[in-house]
């Protein structure tokens, strides 16, 4: 329809000056007579007159058609490069949504950022200039040319002399701005990725006192960015000063030309003013080219930045076939497990382990011996190296992932709360829940008496990443959160590592009755998470090097000894005070 428009635009803007040639021509051919011949003179002048009003009737009607026909041009064109530009955001939001984390552990978020909303954008400008103007341009030309020819060919030759010369300017001026454009978007992306790590980190920053380097650092790659648009600007209007310069010459040369051949009377006037209007009409398309051009160069850039996120494939893939887990026994079993985020490194070795229903699973080690590699594996952020995750006797990889997720909640270690209210955050996992589920899952965190303290309770709002909250008090959030969509697996990774020794004995009195009938896995560095543990595994460079309960690790006197040596009884001796002191308080 866009199409259609334009082409009736153009037609009805060739009619204009055929109209201004006709009446310049009625007007210098009317020869006023003498004497006797004034009635016939005042007839003649009379219809010529009213010739001359149907003809600035037509024109007004043609010009005012014109304008509701370019109206109706730009509405749709607008609205095709707007509905093009929300479904590439939606199918890259979905596509984001949908990638494992083995994606998103190699994409800067800024650079994400950058394609999602710039790159996006340049191409909806292309297609709501560039697209229908594309190819208007070249049949408007085309139109122009072939009517220009039918009145003086030889005028038409002096007007098309240069034109070799600058369809070749076009082509290399494109070719370099694919590749300018290209190294544009990069720097963009990088740009984004230092502003979003800054606002991001700023309280490091400030700690350290490092603004001075980071205004540095942004303010360098904010000139590399100038540089690079300077250079893409200069391209372009030197592009563009061609084009004038063509017109000028050629405007030159048909003026001279034109004149004489009226002097010699092979052209009429009406025609050679005809035939200047549409020059007039021919520099619009002249001086879109360069920006065609360059939207057009931009566009194929940002397109393939596009397509790198469309066209890559997850890591983690659902099969065709895969089958809804309902609500799951709590069966798991780890088969000669391996992974590695990198092939010549591996982050776990032939891991074999299993976990019934009400039983609870410790995992220790030192940093990088890959305990929360192991978690991360049974709700398929990424998928096994070799070997085979079972829940229930399935395959995990035989499940839908959604319906996996849902019987798999997770306390994760780096907390990340949204920009809502307190209720929104705790039933993020579960938008319909009621207020008193809610409620519920906060009192089992041990987290309601201090929302109810707050002077809008649960509708309080959080503040960006939970910026409002102390750390124990988004860790419990988090596993408010979690409790919420009452998971018949549970995983707590390092879930009590930011609270009190106080705190932490709330929660873990309030996470003893959750995790009845749970299959539950705990990745902590407190006492109380382990020695309550009906199993523990002890990993060491990616291998389990020893398993069993409290007492029975402890009489080996292994690495676990070692690390409840080190790190753990301290703790035993900052509780059993506390506890003391407790007592001695409720005593008194």
């Amino acid at each position: 329809m866009a199409y259609l428009t334009s082409f009736v635009a153009l037609s009805l803007s060739l009619v204009i000056p055929a109209l201004v040639g006709f009446a310049i021509n009625l007007i210098v051919s009317f020869e006023p007579g003498v004497d006797g011949e004034i009635g016939r003179v005042q007839a003649s002048e009379n219809v010529e007159s009213r010739v001359l009003w149907v003809i600035a009737g037509v024109l007004l009607a043609t010009s005012l058609a014109r304008g509701l026909f370019d109206f109706a041009r730009t509405y749709l064109t607008d609205s095709l490069s707007q509905k093009v530009a929300y479904d590439v955001r939606n199918l890259m939001y979905d596509k984001l949504q949908h990638m494992s984390f083995a994606f998103h552990d190699k994409e800067h978020t800024g650079s994400l950022y950058s394609k999602v909303t710039s790159d996006v954008e340049a191409v909806r400008r292309f297609v709501n200039m560039g697209l229908v103007r594309g190819i208007e341009v070249p049949f408007r030309v085309g139109a122009i040319i072939i009517f220009m020819s039918t009145l003086n060919w030889e005028l038409t030759l002096f007007t098309l002399v240069l034109v070799p010369f600058l369809l070749f300017q076009s082509s290399v001026v494109m070719i370099k701005l694919r590749a300018m454009w290209l190294h544009v978007q990069e720097i963009m992306g990088e740009l984004t990725t230092i502003l979003q790590e800054n606002l991001v980190g700023i309280h490091v920053v400030k700690a350290f006192a490092s603004e001075e380097y980071e205004k540095k650092k942004y303010a360098n790659k904010a000139q590399e960015l100038r540089i690079e648009y300077f250079r893409n600007e200069r391209l372009q209007g030197t592009n563009v000063a061609w084009m004038t310069l063509y017109f000028t010459l050629t405007l030159g040369a048909v003026l001279w030309y034109g004149g004489w051949e009226i002097m010699r009377g092979d052209l009429d006037p009406g025609s050679f003013a005809t035939f200047l209007l549409l020059m007039n009409q021919l520099t619009f398309p002249i001086r879109m080219t360069p920006q065609i051009v360059g939207s057009y160069a931009r566009a194929i850039s940002s397109g393939g930045r596009i397509f790198e996120v469309l066209d890559a494939q997850s890591p983690v893939e659902e099969k065709p076939n895969a089958r809804e887990l309902t609500r799951a026994e709590g069966h798991v079993r780890f088969n000669d497990v391996s992974f590695s985020y990198d092939p010549r490194i591996p982050a776990l070795k032939h891991v074999d382990a299993t976990a019934a229903p009400g039983q609870i699973t410790a995992i220790l080690g030192a940093p990088g011996s890959g305990k929360t590699t192991i978690v991360n594996l049974l709700p398929r952020f990424y998928d096994v190296t070799s070997g085979q995750i079972t829940i229930d006797g399935v395959d995990i990889r035989d499940f839908t992932l959604a319906s996996l997720r849902r019987n798999v909640g997770i306390v994760q270690q780096d907390i990340f709360l949204f920009s809502a209210t307190i209720r929104q955050n705790i039933a993020y996992g579960l938008s319909s829940a009621t207020d008193e589920e809610v409620i519920q899952a906060a009192k089992i965190a041990q987290l309601h008496d201090h929302i109810m303290s707050l002077p809008h309770d649960y509708d309080t709002w959080v503040g960006e990443r939970g910026v409002t909250l102390s750390g124990g008090q988004r860790q419990r959030l988090s596993i408010a959160r979690t409790i919420l969509i009452d998971p018949p697996i549970l995983i707590l990774d390092d879930s009590t590592s930011s609270v009190d020794v106080e705190t932490e004995r709330q929660i873990h009195r309030a996470m003893t009755e959750v995790m009845k009938g749970r299959t539950t896995f705990i990745i902590a560095h407190r006492l109380s998470s382990v020695r309550e543990a009906d199993l523990i595994l002890v990993l060491k460079d990616g291998e389990v090097v020893e398993r069993g309960n409290h007492e029975e690790l402890l009489a080996k006197r292994g690495i676990y000894r070692e690390i409840f040596d080190l790190q753990l009884r301290p703790q035993e001796e900052v509780l059993l005070d506390a506890t003391i002191a407790g007592d001695d308080g409720g005593n008194s």
